[in-house]
């Protein structure tokens, strides 16, 4: 992405359910120590929100 602001915006401290897919904005620190409940399913397994590739046509 090439707006700086828009990156971080976008995908810094923003995390995704492995079970439901819900996005929620959380502390690394806290994501990791699963202190953070998913709101939908109640899971604490969560990945980074993984940066989109679009191209142009």
């Amino acid at each position: 992405m090439k707006i700086p602001e828009a990156e971080v915006r976008l995908f810094n401290r923003r995390f995704v359910c492995k079970k439901c897919k819900k996005v929620v904005r959380a502390n690394p620190a806290r994501i990791k120590t699963k202190d953070i409940v998913c709101p939908n399913c109640e899971s604490r397994n969560f990945r980074k929100k993984n940066k989109e590739k679009r191209v142009a046509k």
